[in-house]
């Protein structure tokens, strides 16, 4: 028999909904009062010396001269030999010295901004020590506002004009998100609270407010909710264990190394596993809301699946996302690492070295837990998107069987039955009744 495939699936029954609040709810708010507990008291303000000034400039001319010789000495090194050389100017367009025309060298070394005429930079204000009086200007960087805010715009009206509400609704998720890891998340880990309660409280309120912002208030979003909790719960588990057993310190990178000696009270064996939570998140709630829509759609389009269908068919689905979401977690990791990693290789040493080393050690735990956490998100949304399904479609069902017949039902039942019921006589002569 078929299915009305365009009747929406019937909702869950009052008692599970029920379930469902009382479970949510005690987590929302528990999530909502440690947020308040670890919410930092006082702004991250920075423990050595000030920031050098930087101001808006641009370039209104670049001379470029030839490089004065170097002596040719062991110790000198070809730095500044190759140049280019020569001055810039550039108008400052704000602070104490703006509309001032100012001259500066030719920015030179690894990572140096090119300039032309035209440009938009950075100008650094460079104070001479023995004379505070005397300051100079160096071109620090290009800006890269204006080029910047162009592509957000197209990201975001691509997002909206595709998705339309749900698309207007997802970018309002994205920026709380950023808004909860700058405000609450990063500054409370500068404070000295500790990563790991920082991370999992930070990520359970982005959890929350994401899903249902951009879901909406559901039972399906409410499965997906509990299931992103569930395995972030596991993957910090995991993480804490696989750091611990690999003896990993956190000090795997040089951002690392430059934040421990600003910042000494930072607990970077913390924070290790404080960015594992982070990154699996955003990952995680896609593979939970596609399980927990998948289930939804599955019993729509058949309603005749029982509970143990649904979850072997939604499975068979989830296997097939995990499957390229892991490719994704490592093509991901590596492309961020791919400098240090040339830099591992071309070092001449053996494979198994550079696995075991701290950073390509500390990779393969993100990896590696972040997978484990996906693969039980499958089996966890499942079945509870499985158990919600069948519940509200088995009550529905009980409702349309109790359901009393209405009169009109009645009233064709009781002229079939007359009819059937009625015994037509033969013609004598050997016709029959008209039977139509």
């Amino acid at each position: 028999m078929g299915a009305d495939h365009h009747r929406p699936p019937p909702p869950a029954p009052p008692r599970l909904r029920k379930i469902l609040i009382a479970t949510v709810v005690p987590l929302f708010a528990a999530t909502c009062v440690g947020v308040l507990l670890l919410w930092p008291s006082q702004a991250p303000t920075r423990k050595d010396a000030p920031p050098v000034p930087r101001y808006h400039g641009t370039v209104t001319r670049v001379v470029v001269e030839p490089c004065p010789e170097v002596p040719d000495l062991p110790e000198a090194g070809p730095a500044g030999a190759d140049g280019p050389c020569g001055t810039v100017r550039a108008t400052v367009d704000e602070g104490p010295d703006a509309g001032r025309e100012v001259e500066t060298p030719i920015p030179v070394g690894p990572g140096a901004p090119e300039v032309a005429v035209g440009d938009e930079v950075i100008l650094v204000q460079l104070t001479d020590p023995a004379d505070p009086s005397v300051s100079s200007y160096n071109i620090a960087d290009q800006q890269r506002g204006r080029p910047l805010v162009w592509l957000l715009a197209a990201f975001a009206v691509a997002i909206v004009a595709f998705g339309r509400l749900r698309g207007l609704a997802a970018l309002a998720g994205l920026a709380a998100s950023f808004g909860i890891l700058l405000t609450f998340i990063l500054p409370a880990i500068l404070e000295g609270s500790p990563p790991l309660l920082v991370a999992v409280t930070g990520a359970a309120l982005i959890m929350f407010v994401v899903l249902y912002l951009t879901h909406g208030v559901t039972t399906q979003t409410s499965v997906a909710v509990l299931g992103t909790l569930g395995s972030l719960l596991l993957t910090g588990v995991l993480g804490t264990v696989a750091i611990g057993a690999t003896h990993l310190t956190g000090f795997g990178s040089e951002d690392a190394t430059t934040l421990s000696f600003l910042d000494a009270d930072v607990d970077l064996h913390g924070l290790l596993l404080a960015g594992i939570i982070i990154g699996s998140l955003g990952v995680l709630d896609d593979v939970t809301v596609t399980q927990a829509a998948t289930v939804g759609e599955l019993a729509r389009a058949n309603p005749d699946l029982t509970r143990r269908q649904l979850y072997q068919a939604a499975t068979r689905v989830g296997r097939a996302h995990i499957a390229s979401t892991v490719n994704t977690i490592i093509l991901a990791y590596a492309g961020a690492s791919l400098p240090l990693l040339l830099l591992l290789i071309a070092g001449g040493r053996a494979t198994s070295e550079i696995l075991t080393t701290e950073f390509m050690a500390q990779e393969i735990v993100r990896s590696a837990v972040a997978t484990l956490g996906l693969i039980a998100a499958v089996p966890i949304t499942t079945a509870l998107a499985a158990v919600v399904t069948t519940a509200g479609r088995r009550r529905a069902e009980q409702r349309e069987v109790s359901r009393p017949p209405d009169a009109r039902g009645e009233a064709l039942a009781a002229l079939a039955g007359s009819s059937a019921s009625a015994d037509p006589r033969p013609d004598p002569a050997g016709w029959e009744p008209d039977r139509n």
